[in-house]
């Protein structure tokens, strides 16, 4: 028998999802952030992610509130990197025994706050009991044929770069772990950058979000590309907030950004004419594009480790 761990969670979904193939109307199936199907006047988009007590959030660091906002944003996100627009969510939700109706409706008016904010209607889901709260979010939205970014579009030559800082979920996370305050803001309500995504949509080639770390962002890229990368680490933004964070834990911001994923931004590739296109929105550029191999330059290359993985975090 195999234990999970020593697959990884990308590892397992490969393995149980190898021999699926896309159905009829499906543009995009398993691969990126979201599925992409056929529809009268644009591409429908659909994702999902699930949020579990103990591992997405915990009920003595988030408000019920902030738990409500971050189950949509979390899916918003995927929307965003698609070049999409989210329309509709159906929010189902596992409550243990003891559950008060006043914290469900706090989570709920979190969940609302976050449509409105972003456009998207609730129009469903289920309920059941679990040992757990777990929340899982259904999103469905569209994007116009022409504006439809994937992972698998980067080109050889093309700048890779980012639309902010890194690291700084994480340093939230770390903080409340130690049980230090500080720089824990963006951990507990995270953004995402949907109108970004709009903006940068008719120029990008490849694009994905920041949601497992920045080295396994770019692997996603370059695995469905099929190209290489080199990520200059002098170039990858960690803000002063992030680094004093990781001073007073004694710990590398770097590691955070590679790895700590829930930052939300989006990674995305763009070829050098167009650059001026994006120019508005304040690209970071932090790499290029290459024909083979994914690798930090730090002064020499080295191949590029580390990211986020469900099944083998140590914590």
């Amino acid at each position: 028998m195999t234990d999970i761990k020593e697959l990884g969670e990308f590892g397992l979904l490969e393995r149980l999802t190898g021999d699926i193939k896309p159905g009829h109307g499906v543009v995009k199936g398993i691969g990126d952030d979201c599925a992409v199907i056929e529809g009268e006047d644009f591409y429908k988009l659909v994702t999902t992610d699930m949020l579990v007590s103990g591992d997405h959030f915990r009920c003595d660091w988030h408000s019920p509130w902030q738990i409500g906002w971050k189950s949509i944003v979390v899916n918003v996100s995927d929307i965003a990197s698609m070049g999409g627009l989210p329309d509709y969510a159906l929010v189902s939700m596992a409550l243990p025994d003891g559950t008060e109706v006043e914290f469900m409706e706090e989570v709920f008016k979190g969940m609302k706050d976050a449509c409105d904010s972003h456009g998207v209607d609730i129009i469903g889901g289920d309920t059941t009991h679990g040992n757990e709260l777990v929340i899982n979010v259904a999103m469905l939205g569209h994007v116009e044929r022409e504006l439809l970014c994937l992972r698998s579009d980067a080109r050889l030559g093309d700048m890779i770069c980012i639309t902010g800082d890194l690291g700084k979920s994480w340093a939230g996370l770390e903080l409340l772990r130690a049980s230090k305050t500080g720089y824990t803001e963006f951990y507990l309500q995270p953004q995402c950058q949907l109108d970004t995504g709009r903006m940068l949509a008719p120029y990008v080639n490849a694009m994905i979000d920041v949601s497992d770390g920045l080295a396994s962002e770019v692997k996603h890229i370059c695995r469905e590309s099929g190209v290489g990368a080199e990520i200059k680490m002098k170039d990858i933004p960690i803000s002063e907030k992030t680094i004093e964070a990781g001073s007073s834990l004694g710990k590398d911001p770097l590691e955070w950004a590679l790895s700590g994923g829930e930052d939300f931004e989006l990674l995305y590739t763009v070829s050098r004419e167009q650059y001026k296109n994006v120019k508005s929105t304040g690209p970071i550029v932090i790499g290029s594009i290459l024909d083979d191999g994914v690798y930090l330059f730090d002064g020499h290359r080295k191949p590029l480790k580390g990211g986020y993985d469900h099944f083998k975090r140590d914590g």
